[in-house]
């Protein structure tokens, strides 16, 4: 429209300029055409930027091809309508029930961004607000029904990453079609009722003691064991000792202590056979 306008400014201007006589609504009339010229102008160049895409829309018509972000020409009677396909993010904190029927409260997010590829379907299927017309009731909706199958201790605890996992799937199965890309669904916080919240804690703390527990008994079980068989190598050891010490040997070592002595120049006397056969020394200097 505002190329049409511009066109017939020209014309006007035109002819001012070439009926009159008049110096001043000459160059009045010249100025003009160079400025409407240049607005002209501005309206079949479009600058898309960087992170959009453009759909063309001519009288009702909307192009096939999407328009990149840069400089772009395009029809001067064409309207075109930018898209973001940034990743963009939608917070939600909802209220929704358990497993068990409990009410809990989450803090959830998902980040999306559109297909650029599906701009112009999204644009003739469902305008420009299609954040709030397709994603934001199939997000509550999957949240709910998801978060229904999961027992609110679990919330609490180990099974946050699987929730997470199987909303982002669900979403993404209902909104594929619709030209959003889900990237991710970010539980940030679990919120139960006060009671079960504490009761949930003291489990959890009660279940660690003893684990503990069972740890230190492990620990003294593996102690006591190490001591055992310490104990049965030395019992082993004098055993063997004691079996290899036989009376032979100890007779042939006090003779060998007899031929010592007797080798010795210190003043001794030595009785040779006592009742267990060794010598016996009675006395030395």
């Amino acid at each position: 429209m505002f190329f049409v306008v511009s066109l017939i400014g020209i014309v006007v201007a035109i002819g001012v300029l070439l009926k009159s006589e008049d110096p001043k609504y000459k160059s009045g009339s010249l100025i003009a055409i160079v400025v409407l010229c240049l607005l002209a102008m501005l309206q079949i160049v479009r600058i898309i930027p960087a992170g959009h895409v453009g759909v063309v829309n001519i009288f009702g018509k909307v192009s096939k091809v999407e328009l990149r972000s840069g400089i772009r020409f395009v029809n001067p009677f064409a309207d075109v309508i930018m898209y973001s396909v940034k990743t963009q993010e939608l917070k939600e904190i909802m209220d929704v029930p358990s497993k068990e029927g409990l009410n809990v409260k989450l803090e959830i997010s998902v980040l999306y961004h559109l297909d650029h590829a599906k701009a112009q379907e999204v644009f003739e299927t469902v305008g420009v607000n299609y954040q709030e017309i397709i994603l934001v009731p199939h997000f509550r909706s999957v949240v709910r029904g998801v978060t229904a199958s999961f027992e609110a201790k679990a919330l609490y605890t180990s099974a946050r990453e699987e929730l997470s996992k199987q909303i982002m799937l669900q979403l993404t199965e209902l909104v594929a079609t619709r030209g959003i890309v889900i990237e991710s669904t970010p539980l940030r916080t679990v919120s139960l009722p006060a009671g079960l919240s504490k009761a949930i804690e003291e489990k959890l703390q009660a279940e660690q003691e003893s684990e503990r527990m069972e740890f230190v008994l492990l620990k003294e079980k593996q102690e006591a064991d190490r001591k055992r068989i310490e104990a049965k190598g030395i019992a082993d050891f004098q055993a063997i000792v004691t079996e290899g010490i036989s009376d032979k040997l100890l007779k042939w070592k006090g003779i060998e202590a007899t031929e010592k002595l007797a080798a010795s120049p210190n003043a001794k006397v030595v009785i040779v056979g006592g009742n267990d056969g060794l010598p016996l020394i009675l006395g030395s200097q």
